[in-house]
């Protein structure tokens, strides 16, 4: 059903790094989420009436809360589908991440209404009474909210939307909700308000993982170590590559990456050929990933013994400080009295130790080896 769908609504539907297939995407997972929620809703409405169960009740009110959650979605997707302006030269596509933000907070509200009246209903029960049409309607409303969860999860499969991502988990919770609605109305009053609380915890747990997946989208989440790795590794196999660091990368929204790195090469490369080959590094990378890449090319020392033993020998002072420290840029500078070992110190965040404090420490260890050895440190943090 799902792929018949995509293949009669999304024109190219491969082609999911272009917006304008984006944004068919998105407008067929809102319009299709719409319409079930609405009949959803008006069903469930009617086996409250004939239960009298306030957990059927809510769960049709939800229904209308996905709906209006659908139209989020909606309005998301088409609006991060506009192209770059001047007011926005990269693009709009974080509204998805607001929309995903705003669907969030509707799961929540959704949780603490369920949570509030499931209380109300323990402290002031009322009767639930069994009927077969409520109890079929509800039936028929969880198998279509798992198919609509799993349809929604391959859309966000596809496409790698946020959005999508956040009403697929709507949508499994909904089937939580439901399956509490139905056991109300089968082992009646007693369970109606205990069944809702349970559910309403489901939910608001969903809810706060929703939260707070966007919000680290929103404040800067670090990429996947599996992409990093792979951009890395691509950049290393251009000859006369020896070293990249400092790839940076910045997520405007799904298909909108700018990153930049750092790419180390021969300090005896000729200018025009480094050029050539950053050049042609950044227009592969652009064709395969989409991303809009800068290197900056680092000099180095290639093929240079004592460079290299020192070099090595800096990398196991730092590594029996700390396995996880690295260093990068490393040069040596001779003076007439000292010898300079120059270079990017990179610290993990969770070294419980201050910048000036392991680099201190790193230079004492040098100092024993040589006094004539002086280290100029640059410390850093890592990026990803």
């Amino acid at each position: 059903m799902t792929s018949l769908l995509i293949k009669i609504f999304v024109h190219d539907s491969e082609n999911v790094k272009d917006t304008r297939v984006r944004a068919a995407y998105g407008t067929l997972g809102s319009v299709t989420g719409i319409i079930v929620n609405l009949l959803l809703a008006a069903a469930k409405g009617l086996a409250g009436i004939l239960s009298g169960s306030i957990s059927v009740a809510a769960d049709a009110l939800n229904n209308l809360s996905d709906a209006l959650s659908s139209v989020i979605a909606l309005l998301g997707v088409k609006f991060s589908a506009k192209p770059a302006d001047r007011e926005h030269p990269y693009g709009h596509g974080r509204i998805e991440y607001i929309s995903a933000l705003a669907v969030s907070f509707l799961i929540l509200l959704m949780a603490f209404e369920l949570f509030k009246s499931s209380v109300q209903k323990i402290i002031n029960p009322s009767p639930v009474i069994f009927s077969v049409i409520s109890a079929a309607i509800l039936t028929v409303s969880i198998l279509c909210k798992l198919w609509l969860g799993l349809f929604y999860g391959k859309l966000a499969k596809k496409t790698d939307s946020e959005t999508m991502k956040a009403v697929m988990k709507d949508s499994f919770c909904d089937c939580l909700a439901t399956s509490a609605a139905l056991a109300a109305v089968i082992f009646g009053q007693r369970a109606d308000g205990y069944l809702g609380i349970l559910v309403a915890c489901f939910i608001l747990v969903s809810g706060i993982g929703i939260l707070k997946e966007t919000m680290n989208k929103l404040l800067g989440k670090p990429p996947e170590k599996e992409f990093v790795e792979k951009i890395e590794n691509k950049i290393l196999s251009y000859d006369g590559i020896t070293g990249v660091h400092d790839l940076i990368i910045h997520d405007y929204g799904s298909g909108r990456l700018f990153a930049s790195a750092h790419a180390e090469l021969s300090a005896d490369s000729a200018l025009a050929d480094a050029h050539d080959i950053i050049d042609l590094i950044e227009r592969e990378i652009k064709k395969e990933y989409g991303m809009l890449l800068s290197i900056h090319p680092d000099p180095i020392a290639v093929g240079d013994k004592r460079t290299d033993e020192l070099r090595l020998l800096t990398e196991n002072i730092v590594n029996d400080i700390s396995t996880g420290m690295s260093i990068h840029d490393f040069r040596v500078i001779d003076g007439p009295t000292n010898t300079n070992l120059i270079f990017d110190l990179m610290i993990p965040y969770e070294l419980n130790l201050d910048d000036e404090e392991i680099c201190r420490s790193v230079e004492d260890e040098l100092s024993k080896i040589d006094e004539r050895y002086f280290a100029a440190i640059t410390p850093r943090h890592f990026f990803n």
